[in-house]
């Protein structure tokens, strides 16, 4: 096919050699009605005679604004359209505000030279786009054509061919309707195509002003509803990052994380909402086989309402009345815990904290089933205990030693309990089924205390930094001999020993993977950004003004929420960084001390190699507590991570 251009120039050729050809000529064409009447010349100073305010009706102005602000409104959201079609079809990203900006003054520059206000030249954009031209020079010889045609006293459309420039306009009508009605079907959803066919359709009907507003209002239910049904949940099996004694591993596998799992944990990610809460709690109440009476059942109606046509469909059951839209088995075993990692849970509001997350609190508290959120963002956190979803931060940390008290009574909770990361709250489920599945009498603690409270304080209160022999042979229930053996990494032969300060990055993602680390004292975050930055907290604005909100008076991070996007907090005995170490790859997290004085043991290949020269015992045993480490990472791997 020819290029554009080419295709153009043939018409009104062809059109002047045929009335020359036959003695039409101009004047005949213009009886004809082929080109325009012959109008005499207009000087351009007379388009400054044009205004004359003594002419202008000021009483009628402010009945004049709303169309005036009615067509900023069009001709902004037109141009951005424009920006965006235009990006569209050059495949190219454009900067939407300079392309804007360019638009305003220009329309500036036209307003003060008595000419017409415009929006983005689509047709001429795109038409030159087309036509294979690159070059700048394009728009300076367009501009020159402009001034020429204002300059000239030479009529145009009183030579051109008036077909022409109607069937020019027609093909680009015609052009646009095709690619924008018939072509992007194959690029758009169903419902996004309906909401495009009913705008177009309601422009035609009811006018653009009103149409694009119904195009709008369209999109926006549709949007809702789109969210309601993309809020997805997903059940995963994860475990605590905690190092457990192995008989309380074994333990743990056998109960807790066995066929019938104990310990459940349920990722969510998206936004809940009202048109959502109702099928996240049918989804969760089903997955961990409890049942609503009729009682909660109109309790969830209540707090929350569903979108109409919707309503909450209940199946009857051997024990009354359960969530669920079609018959589904029911699972008899439910778990003791159930945790909720929300790290991907972006928007809450207050009907779905109270339709979801509050009345699955209250139908677990009922069956005695313990229910712990981690990883929420400031905003959910918020939105949970303002509605009593969760306890407030004080009553929060009460409730939390009750439960790990083992001469306390208390067994169950009637709110949920929010941990920073979803590993805390699995090491807290974790030490609660081990104290219960131990049969301990009352009076003894719990069968797992961390290592460094394990030794207990110093002389002056100060926890002590523990030893890698001590770590490792807490790792691999070593006793008697074996544990001397490991009596030589204690002398930092075989690794160093480095302090960090709270906030103090320990490496970040992408660098090189020289060593891994065991945390001897403090505690350490593994962060999911792609770098560690510290950053002013999210504002929350309540209907009542700003919301502060308190820390922790024993939270792990003092400022855990200017941190970032918080994986994991790794207490002492944790050994991490190996993957990438073993892999000799970059890094990909970033760790950071959260503590005062947290102390790193650090391993690089030298003292390995130099550990299997002069000790290979203990050097198989190094190997062996990596692979323990490499077992429990990788039970704690989803597609999200």
């Amino acid at each position: 096919a020819p290029p554009l251009p080419f295709t153009f120039f043939p018409p009104p050729a062809i059109f002047y050699v045929v009335i020359f050809a036959t003695g039409t000529g101009i004047e005949g064409s213009r009886e004809g009605g082929w080109v325009g009447e012959e109008m005499p010349p207009v000087p351009v100073t007379d388009l400054f005679r044009l205004i004359d305010f003594s002419l202008v009706h000021w009483r009628l102005v402010s009945k004049c604004v709303a169309t005036w602000v009615g067509m900023v409104f069009v001709v902004s959201f037109a141009s951005c359209l424009d920006v965006a079609a235009i990006s569209m079809d050059m495949g190219e990203a454009l900067d939407t505000n300079k392309e804007l900006a360019t638009v305003g003054v220009c329309n500036f520059m036209s307003g003060c030279t008595i000419g017409f206000t415009g929006s983005y030249i689509f047709s001429q954009t795109i038409f030159t786009y087309r036509t294979g031209c690159r070059s700048k020079w394009v728009g300076i010889f367009i501009m020159i054509m402009f001034v020429s045609v204002v300059v000239s006293k030479v009529n145009f459309l009183s030579v051109l061919p008036l077909f022409f420039l109607g069937a020019t306009l027609i093909f680009i009508g015609y052009d646009l309707l095709y690619e924008w009605l018939w072509e992007v079907r194959e690029k758009l959803l169903l419902t996004e195509y309906l909401v495009l066919v009913a705008t177009f359709v309601a422009i035609h009907i009811i006018g653009i002003d009103a149409g694009i507003l119904f195009g709008v209002v369209i999109a926006v239910i549709d949007y809702v509803f789109t969210t309601a049904q993309v809020t997805t949940v997903t059940r995963v099996v994860k475990r605590s990052r905690a190092v457990w004694k192995p008989e309380d591993w074994k333990l743990l596998q056998d109960n807790a994380y066995g066929h019938v799992a104990k310990i459940v944990t349920f990722e969510i990610k998206g936004s809940v909402f009202f048109g959502s809460s109702i099928q996240l709690l049918q989804n969760i109440s089903s997955d961990i086989g409890i049942d609503a009476t009729n009682e909660e059942t109109q309790e969830l109606n209540l707090a929350s309402p569903a979108p109409r046509g919707q309503s909450v469909r209940l199946a009857k059951t051997d024990r009354g009345m359960s969530f669920t839209s079609k018959a589904q088995p029911q699972i008899k075993r439910r778990p003791d815990y159930v945790v909720l990692d929300l790290s991907y849970l972006s928007n809450l509001d207050a009907s779905a904290a109270r339709g979801c997350f509050l009345q699955l609190t209250k139908m677990c508290a009922k069956r005695g089933i313990v229910v712990c959120a981690s990883a929420a963002n400031p905003r959910v956190e918020w939105m949970m205990r303002s509605h009593d979803v969760a306890y407030s931060i004080e009553e929060e940390e009460e409730v939390k030693k009750s439960l790990l008290d083992a001469e306390s009574e208390v067994e169950e909770t009637e709110k949920v309990l929010l941990f920073l990361t979803v590993y805390e709250g699995l090491e807290f489920c974790e030490n609660l089924m081990i104290q219960k599945l131990s049969n301990k009498s009352a009076t003894r603690s719990p069968s797992f205390v961390r290592l460094d409270e394990l030794i207990g304080p110093g002389a002056e209160g100060v926890v002590p930094k523990e030893t890698l022999s001590h770590i490792f042979a807490h790792v691999l229930g070593l006793t008697g001999s074996e544990i001397s053996k490991l009596s030589c990494l204690d002398d930092r032969a075989f690794h160093d020993e480095v302090t960090y300060n709270e906030g103090k990055a320990v490496f970040r993602r992408d660098t090189n993977a020289d060593a891994f680390f065991v945390v001897l004292k403090g505690a350490v975050a593994l962060v999911r950004e792609d770098y560690i930055k510290a950053h002013a907290p999210s504002k929350i604005v309540s209907g009542a003004g700003e919301v502060k909100m308190s820390l922790s008076p024993k939270g792990k991070i003092k400022k855990a929420k200017e941190i970032g996007d918080i994986r994991a907090i790794l207490q002492v005995g944790t050994l991490f960084g190996y993957v990438d170490f073993l892999l000799e790859r970059p890094r990909t997290f970033g760790v950071m001390a959260t503590q005062d004085g947290t102390v790193l043991a650090k391993v690089t290949h030298a003292r390995l190699e130099q550990l299997e020269r002069s000790n290979p015992e203990v050097h198989q045993i190094f190997q062996s507590v990596l692979l323990q480490s490499s077992v429990m990472e990788l039970a704690n791997c989803t597609c999200a991570e």
